[in-house]
């Protein structure tokens, strides 16, 4: 099938430093991909018929408020939850709203105790910082989680973790984690388990409900912009109860049935969880993106990405002076999602380089997960914390990350491209610190 037609924007060109045209890579899906033409065409369709949500009475707020509940359905269908009442759709502008969200929402005093990993984006770990104890599961040298030391914190802290909250899958290496077999611990423990679910919606199917009960997911958040519907909205999908019996983290219009001189009654879920006007077109660019995905199925997604990312990997072994981060060897638990460096090349330096000599987009510096990177480059934490107070800045990976529509010739450029600068003499750095475009 050829994935590209979907697509809009994609064979748009640009024009290089050099004065030339080209059409331009994007290698840098795992921070913002590209709009399904589907995306678009239905934010075009509906751009008419524009009203309020749930508020006043006309043809187009009752048009907009029908479609904008019709969307819970189609996304509760992605996870698998068409016939279960337990779940319902909160929407939210980011996964990183929706993990503060819950955060703040879930855990009651500072003695809670939450339980993550050294794995995680900052998204999936600062939130919690501040309102619980957070205990961490380190990772291995090649950057895994292992499910037994979760067990063992587990125990160790004899059923003080109310929450464990864990990546589906690595933004830094890609790694897939046992969802599922996690659930299944924290719920044998007593605690709920929150998935941050970014990195993985767009690639593989995630069946919330698992093979059982104890396997179920409590709580999924994601970002739409990561999953071809790049107009500002995410979701938390969640049980109910819990989020019936908690106050909302925002307030305002729209979140509550009454307010009195001393009290408020709060509405029911998910609206509860809604103050404020909703991103109408957010949401109904996320559903469509995902009843997509659904069509073309996900048994395709993964068997395309998969062959371009063992592709890239096993080429990428070959160009002397690259180093790779991450299992190289078996990649069956990796998403297309590759780390690496060049021998005695500033990682800011040569994506630069990637993208004026060849317009191939791709990311630069610790990806929002600076304590996975530092382990992954052997780095203390002393020296870690020396390079940012001193402001050099050297310790970083420059990242590639697929995306559905990307293709084997794409491949065959960037990895040209990379050998090429790999071991070209002279290679004429631009600076020594990373500015402006790095972000870190």
């Amino acid at each position: 099938m050829d994935y590209r037609n979907l697509y809009d924007g994609i064979d748009e060109q640009v024009k290089l430093p050099s004065g030339a045209f080209i059409t331009p890579i994007n290698f840098d899906n795992g921070a913002t991909t590209p709009p399904l033409k589907s995306v678009t065409k239905i934010i075009a369709d509906n751009i008419q018929n524009y009203g309020p949500i749930a508020r006043g009475v006309g043809f187009k707020g009752e048009y907009c408020t029908n479609m904008f509940d019709d969307c819970r359905k189609k996304i509760l269908d992605f996870f698998g939850l068409s016939e279960c009442d337990s779940h319902t759709v909160v929407y939210t502008k980011s996964d990183t709203e929706s993990l503060n969200i819950l955060a703040n929402t879930l855990i009651k005093n500072k003695d809670d105790m939450i339980l993550t990993t050294r794995m995680e984006h900052h998204a999936n770990d600062l939130p919690f910082r501040n309102v619980g104890k957070v205990v961490y599961v380190d990772v291995d040298k090649l950057g895994r989680i292992n499910i037994d030391d979760i067990e063992e914190t587990l125990i160790k802290y004899k059923g003080k973790i109310k929450i464990i909250t864990i990546t589906g899958a690595s933004n830094v290496t890609g790694y897939i984690n046992p969802i599922h077999e996690v659930a299944a611990l924290a719920h044998k423990y007593n605690a709920l388990i929150i998935v941050d679910g970014a990195q993985l919606i767009a690639h593989k199917k995630v069946d919330m409900k698992g093979s059982c009960e104890s396997e179920s997911i409590d709580f999924f958040t994601f970002s739409a912009h990561k999953a071809y519907a790049p107009f500002g909205s995410g979701a938390i999908v969640g049980r109910k109860d819990y989020l019936n019996s908690n106050t909302p983290f925002l307030s305002g219009g729209g979140c509550v049935a009454g307010v009195f001189d001393d009290n408020i009654i709060w509405t029911g879920v998910p609206e509860k969880f809604e103050a404020g006007t909703q991103n109408f077109f957010g949401v109904i660019a996320m559903a469509k993106a995902m009843e997509d995905l659904q069509n073309i199925g996900f048994n395709n997604i993964e068997n395309h990405e998969s062959m371009l990312k063992n592709y890239l990997i096993s080429n990428m072994k070959k160009i002397r002076n690259v180093i790779l981060y991450g299992d190289t060897i078996y990649t069956d638990d990796r998403i297309g999602v590759i780390a690496f460096n060049v021998m005695e090349r500033e990682y800011g330096d040569l994506a630069i380089k990637m993208a004026t000599e060849r317009g191939i987009s791709l990311r630069a510096g610790k990806f929002c997960a600076h304590p996975y990177v530092y382990r992954l480059l052997n780095v203390s934490n002393c020296d870690a914390y020396r390079d940012v107070v001193s402001g050099e800045y050297c310790y970083g990976m420059v990242r590639a990350s697929l995306g559905l529509y990307n293709t084997k010739e794409e491949a065959d450029i960037f990895l040209n491209q990379l050998e090429y600068i790999a071991n070209r003499k002279n290679p004429n750095r631009v600076y020594r610190k990373p500015k402006g475009r790095i972000r870190f």
